[in-house]
Formats: structure tokens, sequence, C-alpha cells
């Protein structure tokens, strides 16, 4: 996937930035990391600039974050609530779990969206529960915006800063997403245990 990417950015320049970072938050498995590293890098030697890799980056993260949104849209309460009604029992899912849920993301889902711009993986997928939050589109649009550019930046400027010693940062960034992964998969794991206790003291 890492040879296809770069080819699509050295063929393309901002245009392939923008369009693999648009497909990368609808498609998360693409990595990010290497979009942006190896577009600071092409800065080095080519007609690119850091500027200009910044903003095709953003804007293409702009708009695949708004996609997800709008998906997110269409799963809104009422449809979960109708999914749950069915199979409610099977899931051991209740209306006030998705109530809750709802409260929690109205709360802290602004903060929420910001912070998680920087996290892989779910820096794309904390889309969908805004858009099912049905948070005000603009500041919706601010925070991801305000997120995105801080990873853009500091990805891009790295990999113009390391130059065709760009991979280095992509192999470190690795490390990082998989820390992340790992983290991911405990807090998961031990949500479910702990909604099954709580659901077996009732």
């Amino acid at each position: 996937m890492e040879n296809w990417i770069t080819d699509i950015i050295e063929q393309f320049g901002y245009i392939g930035i923008f369009i693999m970072i648009a497909l990368e938050n609808v498609f998360p498995p693409i990595p990010s990391e290497v979009i942006l590293t190896f577009g600071g890098m092409m800065t080095t030697f080519s007609d690119l600039t850091i500027t200009g890799v910044i903003i095709a980056a953003t804007s293409g993260s702009i708009v695949g974050a708004v996609i997800l949104y709008k998906i997110g849209n269409l799963l809104d309460v009422e449809r979960l609530e109708k999914i749950v009604d069915r199979w409610g029992s099977i899931l051991r899912v209740k209306r006030e779990d998705i109530y809750k849920a709802d409260r929690w993301f109205d709360k802290y889902g602004y903060w929420t969206v910001l912070l998680c711009r920087m996290v892989p993986l779910i820096r794309s997928l904390i889309s969908i529960p805004a858009g099912m939050s049905r948070m005000k589109f603009p500041i919706f649009l601010l925070y991801t915006t305000i997120g995105t550019l801080i990873w853009n930046i500091i990805l891009v400027s790295v990999g113009a800063a390391f130059g065709e010693s760009w991979e280095k940062i992509v192999h470190f960034m690795d490390i990082y997403s998989n820390v992340f992964y790992v983290l991911i998969a405990l807090t998961f794991i031990t949500f479910i245990i702990i909604f099954i206790r709580k659901r077996k003291r009732v």
C-alpha cells in the first residue's frame, strides 16, 4: 500500500494528497502517516511546498470527516432506538444506554472530536458519533479543522525535516499507532467486562 500511496502523490501532487487523505478518513486502514510524511519529504526536491501540502491534506481530511458525519446523521438516536427495541434483548442494551451515551457526547463531544483527531484510527471514526449526536455542524467543522491542522502540520513538517529519511518517522508512527491500538483494545475489553457484570447484577 505504501508504494501505491507514494506513486499517487508523485504523479498528482496536491490533488493526490487531497484524494488520499479524504480516502484515509473514510477508510482508516490507509495510513495518513505515510501520506503526510512523504508529502513533507516531497517538498525538499519538488515544486510542492509545506504550506500547500498542509492545505491539501487538511482539505481532504475535512471532506472525509464530513462524509462520515453525514453517515452518522443517518444513524440517529431514533434509528438506534428501533434497533434496540428489536435486538436489545440479544445485545443486552437498553434505550437508557443510548440516552446516556448521547448525553455524554453532548457534554464532552467537542473536545473529544478535537483531541481524537490526533489519535490513529479514532481520528477518522469519531465523525460518526458526532453526526449521530447532531453536533452543531459549524462547531464540528471548527474542531475538526483545528485538530486535523495540528496533526498535519506536525507530520508534514517532520517529513520535510527528515527528507529522504522520512520512513524513519513512519516506523516511529507505527509504534505510536500500535500503542494506541492496544490501549483501545484494552479499553474496549474492560468496558465489555464491566457492562456484562452490571447486567448480571440486574
